[in-house]
């Protein structure tokens, strides 16, 4: 009856909280098709966006997108984010891991004694082996794993930012391309105004083969130019689609703004931007988070020069004695070694820590400086371009005044105008570059400066939960 109590417990405990494996199989072509009937015009979008923002969208679909409200709908679908928080999951899990206490050991001692008189005894009993960690290595284990978490947390926000970034590349990119074209087609409104003209005076005799043929050449390069504008900014569109997480006809009939890239800001202040960078990059707060992790880590291994302890209270039933018993056993000697190994490797980790988080922070201080010496002189192109476009356009008022007293022919007014489009290029393209300059000083350090769009808390929250291949494009 003993046997059958002990053998009841053991069946007991090893039962106790057992989990059992679940498959989730994904399914490519299920993927492929949830990818590609993705749309701007989700209803859990818009909760997506109304929650991250504080602001009501309505109406809905909105009657233009602009960049913030582009940049929540790609943290929205990124996968990426997807990945990061996955991996933000995988370091939570270790919190627990860290937690848990060693388990106790159950023993079951059997004995064969053969007595003086030719009997056979058979004594049985129940032991255990409870094992009680020493030096607060728990503690240790749980700190080191509250830092690597808080570090793939701040891991999101790098990614979010990485995604916020290269959507606005990619919007400036398609804002630069339509300008571009716009004004493209006029100038070439404007030259074949002029050729046309040009040709009528050279069958007059009245202007050269030479100018009628500059002319037609240069029509021919500002055809060019439109064509590439325009496969410029069809790319553009497509990576604009990629980098919101969506397929390219999901930005059918998707009126986009681009008033944020028009706002030029003053000077800014090196020192501030610096402290930004410094303060606020998510790369930098999670390289520190790991060097906390690693002083843990070194705690814990210096630590571990303490033996834990293991409780052996024990019974035994022998031929109608019962026995129990006390004891410690399993407890490690220091002799050997003294745990010095792992000691000297958490030192390094820590070292090498330590030097990622002075990496990154000169990095950050460095990429600040340069972005504000490329923002300056990118704002000082703008000025100047600014100039000429204020000359050129009284140059035109002229033109037209005299044009309209009969003073001059309609010829040098469409060469003003053909002048002022190719001005107007100058000053886009500077426009551009200062926006250009402006990402990069964004990315250094990872604010937006028009508080439009931070990394905000819903992006650490998976806005799609199902399994992609359990779920449709509107959760």
């Amino acid at each position: 009856m003993r046997v059958w109590f002990l053998l009841s417990i053991l069946a007991l405990v090893s039962g106790c909280a057992i989990q059992s494996y679940q498959a989730r199989p994904l399914d490519p072509a299920e993927l492929a098709k949830s990818y590609e009937t993705r749309t701007l015009d989700s209803a859990a979008l818009r909760q997506f966006i109304q929650t991250s923002s504080g602001q009501d969208v309505a109406p809905w679909p909105p009657k233009s997108w602009s960049g913030k409200m582009l940049t929540l709908a790609a943290f929205y679908y990124s996968q990426d984010l997807d990945a990061a928080r996955a991996k933000w999951g995988t370091a939570k899990a270790g919190m627990v891991t860290a937690a848990q206490r060693p388990n106790p050991t159950l023993q079951l001692p059997f004995q064969h004694t053969t007595g003086s008189s030719g009997t056979s005894q058979w004594p049985y009993g129940l032991g255990l082996d409870i094992p009680l960690e020493t030096a607060g290595k728990r503690g240790y284990r749980i700190a080191q794993a509250q830092q690597l978490s808080d570090a793939a947390r701040f891991a999101i926000g790098s990614v979010a930012w990485h995604v916020r970034s290269r959507l606005r590349a990619q919007l400036l990119k398609l804002y630069a391309a339509t300008q571009n074209a716009s004004l493209l087609e006029q100038q070439i409104e404007a030259q074949n105004q002029i050729v046309k003209m040009l040709q009528q005076r050279l069958a007059a005799g009245e202007a050269s083969a030479t100018e009628v043929t500059q002319q037609r050449i240069a029509l021919v390069r500002t055809r060019n130019d439109l064509a590439h504008a325009q496969q410029q900014r069809e790319d553009a569109r497509a990576q604009v689609a990629s980098a919101i997480g969506v397929p390219v006809s999901a930005l059918d009939g998707i009126p986009i703004s681009f008033a944020e890239f028009d706002r030029v800001y003053p000077d800014i202040p090196a020192r501030e931007a610096q402290r930004e960078a410094i303060l606020n990059r998510a790369d930098l707060l999670g390289a520190l988070a790991e060097y906390e992790a690693s002083q843990n880590d070194l705690k814990l291994e210096i630590a571990k020069q303490y033996p834990d302890i293991h409780l052996g209270p024990g019974y035994l039933w022998d031929q109608g004695a019962t026995k129990i018993a006390f004891g410690a056993t399993g407890i490690a000697l220091p002799i050997l070694n003294q745990n010095q190994g792992p000691i000297a490797e958490a030192k390094a980790r820590r070292a090498e820590a330590a030097a990622k988080v002075i990496s990154l922070q000169a990095q950050a201080i460095n990429q600040t400086g340069q972005a504000l010496v490329a923002y300056r002189a990118a704002l000082k192109s703008l000025r100047q371009s600014e100039v000429l476009l204020s000359a050129q356009e009284q140059q035109l008022s002229t033109a037209q005044n005299l044009y309209g007293s009969g003073e001059t022919d309609r010829l040098t007014l469409a060469l003003a105008h053909q002048a002022l489009f190719a001005v107007l290029l100058v000053r886009q393209n500077a426009l551009t570059q200062v926006q250009k300059s402006l990402n990069q000083l964004e990315d250094a350090i990872e604010r937006p400066l028009d508080g439009a769009v931070g990394i905000t808390r819903a992006t650490l929250s998976a806005p799609r939960r199902d399994a992609p291949a359990n779920r449709g494009t509107r959760p």
